[in-house]
């Protein structure tokens, strides 16, 4: 596939949202040090990223998960809400497995983790601005074979279940977090915690706090978030 026709004459810009400088400033480096593509832009949160794509008008934005307050995938819903033809690729320290279909879903059109970047994000910027999708070869087979084995149907893990800020939560409760730790860290109210904590039993079908902490601890060990 080509390059897009506007992106012919000028570089592609792009606009980066994550919440850590010194990432920010590694991604400026290897984006501007390349002839076709800029950095026009970047964010620290949802709001501001929001606000940049109206004002800057990006080629492309370049997203973290975990951000403070509203975190990527929620953002990536959002901006697609109003920018439907604007591509999005993820970059996260967050594994591709449970993380990559989510982003997918969300309106990104590419997943890369942050250990990946220095060798394989020039690749992913480009490919993402033609149009295509860009996975790590693991996780474009892991996908492959789930449509051929269920065509029709998708037989999901309980945790497939969670929603995007539930999820998260989880995660949080998994690596150790109380309540007010988790309240701190997604500036939330403890009460917002105390109910999405609430959902993600009945969705796991679990019977009280401690059952959740050691789902919880299991799955971030099993996926090696801790």
């Amino acid at each position: 596939m080509e390059t897009r026709p506007e992106l012919q004459d000028r570089k592609a810009r792009i606009l980066l949202v994550d919440d850590h400088p010194i990432v920010l400033r590694g991604l400026s480096v290897l984006v501007n040090q390349e002839s076709d593509i800029t950095v026009c832009g970047e964010a620290a949160d949802a709001h501001n990223a929001l606000t940049a794509i109206e004002v800057l008008k990006p080629d492309l934005v370049i997203v973290d998960i975990s951000l403070k307050g509203t975190n990527g995938l929620e953002l990536i819903k959002s901006a697609k809400a109003l920018h439907a033809e604007l591509p999005m690729l993820v970059l996260s320290i967050h594994s591709e497995s449970p993380y990559a279909e989510r982003a997918l879903r969300a309106g990104a059109m590419g997943y890369i983790m942050k250990e990946e970047m220095t060798e394989k994000l020039i690749l992913a910027i480009r490919r993402v601005l033609k149009g295509e999708i860009y996975l790590s070869e693991k996780m474009s087979t892991k996908l492959l074979s789930q449509i051929i084995k269920h065509p029709l149907q998708k037989t999901y893990l309980l945790e497939e279940n969670l929603t995007d800020r539930e999820l998260e939560i989880f995660q949080l409760i998994g690596k150790g977090y109380g309540t007010r730790q988790i309240a701190e860290a997604l500036n939330l109210s403890m009460k917002t915690v105390e109910s999405h904590r609430e959902h993600i039993k009945e969705k796991l079908k679990l019977k009280n706090a401690t059952e959740l902490l050691q789902r919880a601890f299991q799955w971030v060990q099993r996926l090696g978030f801790n």
